[in-house]
């Protein structure tokens, strides 16, 4: 395989919305062109394709990771077209460092970790390093500050209210939570996590109590909550903030932090005003993100993942 194929390929352990992977592959020559997938948009969930964008953008940092780390420095050009989102080409040979193997080596590990995090706290130092991380890749970061966390909580509360009364995102839910195995997508409930009291909702991906983990021990006393943020929702932003969520995951998952991204709160337009509030209007949240460490070091299952032929194209 080229080094761009194999880019591609490490690029499907990216995070999605519902596990959707929406993104396609096209390598031609030596450019790698990434295209949105509309037909696995969330239609309720999603309505704006926010999400879609954003999970587009993951992929894409993880390309850029995966071919800066074998050796090749990434040229990007976003276009952010309705379909054709980014091109990618080889820039010069470059002996990766140290940095760039170690956050590779992260494509492979990371998960997103639904089970309650424990009394351990993240380091202030942690936080501005993701911080800066994030405004490097053109997004910005917003800590939740102790007092902000009820009103974060009630946030997530009313979104989750408001989407369980849809029998549309029901059904929605449930077409992405039982999925054949032979997709290799959406959220099985193997990974999903139980019902019980946290500081702040996490979705219920098996509401019909069959979800295969408990939450754990801890209550997500230590965790920290951070927004994504950008000043625009245009779909250029959005790709960006994408990029940005992919390098603050990375990032933690190297440092040994445990990872959840939330977006329940951004899905439904009046708790989304209300985490505009958090950011004192200062831009449009794209995400929450729940950082922390695990009580115990008790391996997740992985999430399916789609066979690279229906994702990559090679186009001779």
């Amino acid at each position: 395989m080229t080094a761009l194929e194999d880019a591609a390929g490490a690029a499907q352990h990216a995070p999605s919305v519902f596990n959707t992977q929406p993104w396609s592959w096209r390598v031609i020559g030596d450019s790698l062109e990434l295209y949105a997938d509309p037909s696995r948009r969330l239609d309720t969930v999603d309505r704006d394709g926010r999400l879609l964008l954003l999970s587009c953008g993951a992929a894409l940092h993880h390309a850029r990771v995966a071919l800066a780390a074998a050796g090749h420095q990434p040229i990007v050009e976003r276009l952010a077209r309705p379909d054709l989102l980014a091109r990618v080409t080889l820039g010069a040979p470059t002996e990766p460092d140290a940095e760039t193997k170690r956050i590779a080596a992260a494509i492979y590990r990371r998960r997103t970790d639904r089970r309650a995090f424990g009394d351990k706290p993240v380091p202030e130092t942690e936080l501005t390093a993701l911080r800066r991380l994030v405004e490097s890749e053109g997004a910005y970061l917003h800590v939740v500050r102790p007092e902000q966390l009820p009103e974060l909580a009630v946030t997530a509360e009313l979104a989750s209210h408001a989407e369980q009364a849809d029998p549309a995102y029901r059904a929605e839910l449930d077409r992405w939570t039982t999925r054949p195995d032979f997709t290799g997508d959406g959220v099985p409930p193997a990974t999903a996590v139980r019902d019980e009291p946290r500081r702040v909702p996490v979705r219920l991906f098996a509401p019909g109590g069959d979800a295969g983990l408990a939450a754990g021990p801890a209550h997500d006393a230590g965790a920290a909550y951070v927004v994504l943020f950008g000043t625009s929702d245009e779909p250029a932003a959005l790709l960006r903030g994408g990029e940005a969520l992919s390098a603050l995951l990375l990032r933690a998952t190297a440092d040994g932090l445990a990872t959840a991204p939330i977006s329940d709160a951004i899905e439904v337009e009046w708790p989304r005003t209300l985490l505009r509030g958090i950011l004192a209007g200062l831009g449009d949240p794209y995400l929450v993100v729940r950082l922390g460490f695990l009580p115990a070091d008790v391996p997740l299952p992985s999430a399916p993942r789609r066979d690279p032929r229906d994702v990559i194209t090679i186009v001779e």
